[in-house]
């Protein structure tokens, strides 16, 4: 059972402004309103009610859920690829290691200790350090950390189809086009999880603590490789 009055959200808001999250050098969001005439869109203005566009990177401008499509020389969209929205899931926490090159990784050696095959189908992974700097760091050129793809290896021997996290990329920032976190996570391109996704760039607050969620995915109905999205988990009752 779960206490639906009681959610979690571990998203990111999209807002505008050149002190928000961003990573790999997107452009930041933009809000503006619709003129036409003497029409505004917007209140503050002086219009009559707010009708505005709004420009945005999904992989760059906060949190978003994504699909094969993201790597994929095929057509897949993240409207028709996700197509299950509730999912158990399991919050687990990482302190990613530090190679001598000043690399940040997880291995799998550190999920193997918390993520058994079959136990979920949704891993959401934490990283150290964590505080609310999360919210608004510039990733872009810094090298974050990211996942060994044996690591991905084991998650998809596990059984998990859906991976969160809070890091901008489940790969390294430059690593050669290579993306072999990403194509391990998909299978691809030999069989392919058209299913699976990987959602980036969430928040989970220090006060949540690890353990086993429902897990609701939000997602806008793009005809895309990624969208912007809002998951929401909500505490299991044993």
């Amino acid at each position: 059972k779960a206490d639906l009055q009681q959610p979690i959200d571990i998203s990111i808001p999209l807002e505008p402004g050149d002190n928000k999250v961003n990573c790999f050098y997107a452009p930041p969001v933009e809000i503006w309103p619709v003129v036409a005439g003497d029409f505004v869109g917007s209140t503050e203005e002086g219009g009559l009610l707010n009708f505005k566009n709004v420009k945005l990177n999904p992989h760059g401008n906060g949190t978003h859920t994504e699909c094969v499509g993201h790597i994929a020389k095929e057509k897949y969209t993240i409207n028709r690829c996700l197509k299950q929205f509730h999912q158990i899931a399991k919050l687990v926490t990482i302190e990613p290691k530090v190679l001598s090159n000043g690399d940040r990784i997880i291995f799998w050696e550190q999920l193997e200790k918390v993520v058994s095959a079959s136990e979920v189908s949704a891993l959401i992974v934490r990283t150290l350090p964590n505080d609310t700097s999360k919210l608004s760091r510039n990733y872009s050129g810094i090298n974050p950390p990211y996942f060994h793809f044996d690591t991905i290896r084991y998650l998809v021997e596990c059984g998990v189809d859906h991976l969160l996290t809070d890091l901008p990329s489940v790969d390294k920032e430059q690593d050669g086009g290579r993306l072999l976190a990403h194509k391990a996570f998909w299978l691809y391109p030999r069989n392919v999880r058209h299913w699976a996704t990987i959602t980036e760039l969430i928040y989970v607050p220090e006060e949540v603590k690890d353990g086993m969620y429902l897990l609701n995915m939000q997602i806008t109905s793009l005809e895309l490789d990624a969208s912007p999205s809002k998951p929401v988990i909500y505490r299991i009752q044993e």
